[in-house]
């Protein structure tokens, strides 16, 4: 338990993972994190579980949740998947309230540990607060600095711990009026959700870059990540929070507050692309039908003669159906894959880890055999998938090879909630297209325009003077000043330390 005045007490229990990315060398997109909050619900802890459930995809490192009963929080925070630390019944019960918040976490850098597991908590002087972060922000090295020397003492290494010093340190009155006070000093992207007692807070940036959504269910308000954490629990989906809004949420009902100038949002178009779950709609748009339709505009741009439309699994399989459907040419599950590979294949001796794609994934001989093969891929990051995975269609006798890639070249690293490597180690930033076929052998390689991308997600093409996404990972046009890179080396090298919520 938590009563405002005392800490809560951490309980570490660690718990085998499924550490995908450890298979593609780094050369996957991470997932960012997800959020989840309901208020009032007398099984808030329960749905938070099953919310945060649903939300795994988008961060498998850990999770956590924080409800209030009317007196006292209630914290379990924990390392590993939402199934193997929430499934428990004792877990649940000890969950106690009818309003509840929750986090499942992907760290880009910095350590993997129980301090940086959220939602955070803290007493300020006259309330409990507990608060959880999708995104990342691109002035919190700068405001930590300050922080600290000033005298603020900082429990963890994550970015979210920067907002909870805003809030205590503001002289506005009120929580909601606090709250937006903190908002005001921070940049770069975030989805929050935020517990105060008898009020449930939500935040989305003013770019609307990472996103957030309200549903409803018995009366009691959600807020969450994406529509299928709504689906799970049989809440409907009311809106989603507009970029630059605050939301504040009691048993009454919402109130919105807007303290942003307006502005035209662009909401990141990786959520299309890559992260948002399959069956979730974003931005009124089925996710699955656009990830579609990236395929049939891929095969539009880029079409060639083969015999098989073969997905890069799991990612891979919606814009490869689309493909086939715009090409004429079958579909085929060429690739099969172990869903079960853990962490644990990966420690032993090299000549297991020497294995790489080869464990996770398997030619499916007969349907490869003979054939002129394309492969269907959502992105390429470092390439070394696409290289063993060429090598795995050719070693299956493949006669030809050819790769296409269902988004554009990623060129530019992300400073908002996405795991991407330096620009020096994204292939499309170091090679020309032709160069990038022969390091990954492919008879050819094509990726989808960046007016393919936008079409597909309904648009005409990309605006130059008000692009409708963020789209920066393409172009280089981040939309906003990322003040931490433009600091001094004191801020560089606490970026060693820092990590993104």
């Amino acid at each position: 338990m938590i009563s405002p005045g005392h800490k809560p007490s951490a309980t570490t229990k660690m718990a085998c993972t499924t550490d995908d990315d450890q298979w593609h060398d780094g050369d996957r997109l991470n997932e960012e994190c997800g959020v989840f909050g309901i208020i009032p619900h007398q099984d808030a802890g329960a749905f938070t579980a099953l919310g945060l459930h649903a939300l795994q995809h988008r961060g498998q490192e850990a999770a956590g949740i924080v409800t209030y009963d009317g007196e006292q929080y209630h914290s379990e925070r924990r390392l590993g998947l939402v199934g193997d630390n929430f499934s428990k019944q004792a877990v649940v019960d000890r969950l106690v309230g009818d309003r509840a918040i929750g986090h499942v976490r992907y760290s880009t850098t910095g350590e993997t540990a129980l301090r940086n597991v959220q939602p955070l908590y803290a007493d300020l002087d006259t309330l409990g607060f507990a608060i959880c972060h999708n995104g990342n922000l691109t002035n919190a090295l700068t405001i930590r600095k300050q922080l600290v020397s000033d005298g603020a003492i900082c429990q963890s290494t994550t970015d979210t711990e920067v907002i909870v010093h805003l809030v205590s340190r503001s002289k506005r009155h009120g929580i909601v009026h606090r709250f937006i006070d903190a908002l005001l000093q921070i940049e770069g992207a975030y989805a929050l959700v935020a517990l105060a007692e008898d009020i449930m807070l939500g935040a989305r940036d003013p770019d609307g870059i990472r996103p957030l959504i309200i549903g409803k269910l018995d009366g009691a308000y959600i807020l969450a990540s994406e529509t299928c954490a709504l689906d799970i629990i049989g809440a409907e989906f009311v809106r989603e929070v507009e970029n630059g809004e605050v939301v504040a949420i009691t048993k009454d009902g919402i109130e919105s507050h807007r303290p942003f100038p307006k502005r035209p949002a662009r909401p990141c178009i990786f959520e299309y692309i890559y992260f948002a779950r399959p069956d979730s709609i974003v931005g009124g748009h089925s996710v699955y039908n656009i990830r579609k339709r990236m395929g049939e505009q891929l095969a539009q741009e880029s079409a060639v003669d083969a015999d098989v439309i073969v997905p890069i699994p799991d990612s891979g399989v919606p814009a490869a159906i689309g493909y086939a459907d715009a090409a004429g040419i079958p579909f085929e599950l060429g690739i099969i894959r172990n869903h079960y590979v853990g962490r644990t294949f990966i420690e032993p001796q090299q000549q297991v880890r020497a294995l790489g794609v080869k464990l996770k994934h398997s030619a499916n001989r007969g349907q490869i055999a003979g054939k002129r093969v394309i492969l269907i891929d959502d992105s390429v990051v470092r390439g070394t998938t696409s290289l063993k995975i060429v090598s795995m269609m050719r070693d299956a006798g493949a006669t030809e090879v050819h790769m296409r890639i269902a988004c554009p070249p990623i060129t530019h690293p992300d400073y908002y909630g996405i795991d991407t490597p330096d620009r020096e180690s994204l292939l499309a930033a170091r090679f020309t297209l032709e160069e990038m076929r022969e390091y990954m052998t492919a008879d050819t390689l094509a990726f989808l325009s960046i007016d393919g991308v936008y079409k597909a997600a309904g648009y005409t093409g990309r605006d130059n003077a008000a692009p409708q996404f963020t789209d920066h990972c393409f172009t280089g046009d981040y939309p906003t000043r990322l003040r931490d890179r433009e600091e001094d080396s004191d801020n560089r090298q606490l970026s060693l330390l820092a990590e993104v919520g």
